[in-house]
């Protein structure tokens, strides 16, 4: 029933509402813009002028010297190919932990085992792995070590003992008897 309704209120004096809109004065387009000229002006002096040798900007011209080389010629290996910079790997030297870590490096770059190394040692034995032994070590920069060393510290696992050491400690007994059923 709701539909019969909405229907008539939609349909109720559609044609003279459609009539008043169409009678209604339409509104005027923006204007447009005005069209370029179809023929070019002629620049014929403009052209005369660009042609023209100037003997100043020459003579300044002449002034400016110009030297150029040819970069270095770069030796191929034995593959035919040219060696790139970021070919050159060093090998890890870590034992124990050698299976979890990369295989190669490039120069210039730690793994992160080899990092946490090298800034565990540095914490246990400072006077031994100084910031200039470890840049040689590893093939990094001495700037970059002393950053490295001052900023990131390692994690320092440590166990405080309890106030209430009761708690901590069960004994026997007590955990027989927690087991028996009541």
């Amino acid at each position: 029933m709701g539909a019969r309704v909405t229907r008539a209120f939609r349909n109720f004096n559609l044609e003279n509402r459609a009539s008043r809109e169409i009678s209604k004065n339409k509104p005027t387009p923006a204007p447009r813009h005005r069209a370029a000229p179809r023929a070019l002006p002629d620049y014929s002096d403009l052209q005369e002028e660009i042609r023209r040798k100037d003997d100043k900007l020459l003579t300044l011209l002449k002034e400016v010297y110009v030297d150029s080389r040819d970069p270095p010629v770069q030796v191929k290996d034995e593959g035919g190919s040219i060696p790139n910079l970021q070919q050159e790997y060093r090998l890890t030297t870590l034992a124990h932990l050698s299976k979890l870590d990369v295989q190669k490096i490039p120069k210039g770059k730690i793994s992160l085992v080899e990092a946490l190394t090298l800034l565990n040692n540095h914490k246990l034995s400072p006077q031994i792995w100084t910031a200039e032994k470890i840049a040689k070590e590893y093939s990094l920069d001495l700037k970059e070590v002393t950053a490295l060393l001052e900023f990131f510290i390692p994690f320092d696992v440590e166990i405080s003992p309890s106030k209430d050491k009761e708690a901590l400690e069960i004994s026997p007994s007590k955990d027989k008897e927690a087991l028996k059923p009541s």
